[in-house]
C-alpha cells in the first residue's frame, strides 16, 4: 500500500477490485518509531513532533478542552471553575502523557464530580484549587522525582526520555571489598549495561587523575543500581551518569545534588550527542535541579527548549568525561 512503485496497481483481497493508490498521500502516527518495522520504516518520511510542554498543555485545557467538557456536562462557567494552579496540580499528578488525551479525560472526570456535587449537595459553584482536587478525583496518580536535598557519594542524576515525556533517572553505586565483580541491577538493557562497562574502563584508565587506587579493578566489588526496579531502560545516555557515580564511590567525593547529566561515554572518555533534549530538560527544571551538563554537540538543540525553562537551569556543554567530573563532584 505504501509503496509508490507497486501501489498504483493495488488489489484489494476482500472486494478483488484492482485500483490505483499511487496518487493516495498517507499520513500514519504513531507514539514511538521504535516499533514500527525496518521495512515499513523505509517506506516513509519521518516527522517527528515533540510533546507538548506543562504550559502548553495549561493553555489548551484552559482555552479548548475545558469549555468542551462543561458544554458536555451540561455546566455554565459560573458553575465551575477551576484555578490556574489547581489546573497545573491537574496536569502534573494525573496525567503523564506527550499529548492531552488523558488530561481530557481527568476534567471530565472533574466536571462530573461538579456536576453531583451542584445537583446533590446544593453546591451553587464548585472552585477548583490544588488543595481540594484530592477529595473531588481521589489520590494523586503519579509523581515525579526531585532533585536530592544533599549532595551524596556514589549517587548521581542522569536525564532519560520516554515516549511521554523526559524523566530524571537516579544511578547509584555501592563499593565493597571483594574480587573485582560488577553487578548491574534495576532491569538495565544490553546498551546500558554496555555503557556500565565503558564507564569503568575510562575510571580504571584514569586512576591515577582521579586519586583512586589502581587495584580498584581486582579488590574491590561495584554494585551499579537503577531505581526503580519494575521499570526497564536501556540507550546509551546514562553513560557520563554512570562514570559519574562509579568515580564518586571510589574516590569517596560526592556528586553535586544540584546538577543533572546527559550523554555517552566513550572508552576515551569523549561525551557524545544524544536525543530528546528538550525533553530531559524540561524534566530536570521540574525536579528542582538548576545546573544540567550536555554533550558540545547538542548545542545546536537547545533552541527547541522553551525560553521560560531556560530562565531557571544553567546548561554547560562538555566534551570530555573530566570536564564532566570537573562540573559534577565536589571539590575536598
Amino acid at each position: 500500500v505504501l509503496d509508490p512503485e507497486q501501489n498504483n496497481s493495488f488489489r484489494d483481497h476482500y472486494l478483488e477490485v484492482p485500483y490505483d493508490l499511487s496518487k493516495v498521500l498517507f499520513i500514519t502516527t504513531a507514539n514511538s518509531a521504535e516499533t514500527i518495522p525496518q521495512p515499513l520504516l523505509d517506506r516513509m518520511e519521518i516527522v517527528r513532533l515533540s510533546g507538548y510542554t506543562e504550559a502548553e498543555k495549561l493553555e489548551i485545557a484552559t482555552r479548548h478542552l475545558l469549555p468542551g467538557q462543561l458544554k458536555q456536562n451540561a455546566l455554565s462557567k459560573t458553575q465551575l471553575t477551576i484555578t490556574r494552579k489547581g489546573m497545573s496540580s491537574l496536569i502534573s499528578w494525573y496525567t503523564k502523557e506527550a499529548g492531552v488525551r488523558q488530561l481530557e479525560r481527568e476534567l471530565a472526570h472533574v466536571c462530573r464530580r461538579a456536576a453531583i456535587l451542584i445537583m446533590e449537595q446544593d453546591e451553587p459553584k464548585v472552585r477548583v484549587t490544588p488543595e481540594n482536587l484530592e477529595d473531588l478525583i481521589g489520590k494523586k496518580k503519579f509523581r515525579f522525582d526531585l532533585a536530592e536535598d544533599r549532595d551524596q557519594v556514589g549517587v548521581a542524576t542522569g536525564l532519560a526520555w520516554t515516549y511521554v515525556g523526559g524523566d530524571t533517572l537516579t544511578i547509584e553505586v555501592n563499593v565493597m571489598p571483594g574480587s573485582g565483580k560488577l553487578e548491574l541491577t534495576g532491569q538495565l538493557g544490553d546498551v546500558m549495561k554496555e555503557s556500565a562497562r565503558a564507564a569503568i574502563t575510562y575510571i580504571r584508565s584514569k586512576a591515577a587523575d582521579l586519586k583512586i587506587n589502581d587495584d580498584f579493578a581486582s579488590s574491590k566489588d561495584i554494585h551499579i543500581h537503577v531505581p526503580a526496579g519494575a521499570i526497564p531502560k536501556d540507550g546509551p545516555s546514562a553513560g557520563i551518569t554512570l562514570a559519574t557515580a562509579v568515580a564518586s564511590a571510589l574516590s569517596g567525593r560526592a556528586v553535586r545534588h544540584n546538577v543533572a547529566m546527559t550523554g555517552e561515554i566513550t572508552l576515551r572518555g569523549r561525551v557524545m550527542p544524544i536525543g530528546g533534549l528538550k525533553e530531559k530538560v524540561i524534566a530536570a527544571s521540574r525536579a528542582g535541579i538548576d545546573t544540567i551538563l550536555v554533550p558540545i554537540e547538542n548545542k545546536r538543540d537547545i533552541d527547541e527548549i522553551p525560553e521560560s525553562v531556560m530562565k531557571k537551569v544553567k546548561i554547560h556543554y562538555v566534551e570530555d568525561m573530566s570536564e564532566v567530573l570537573g562540573h559534577a563532584l565536589v571539590q575536598l
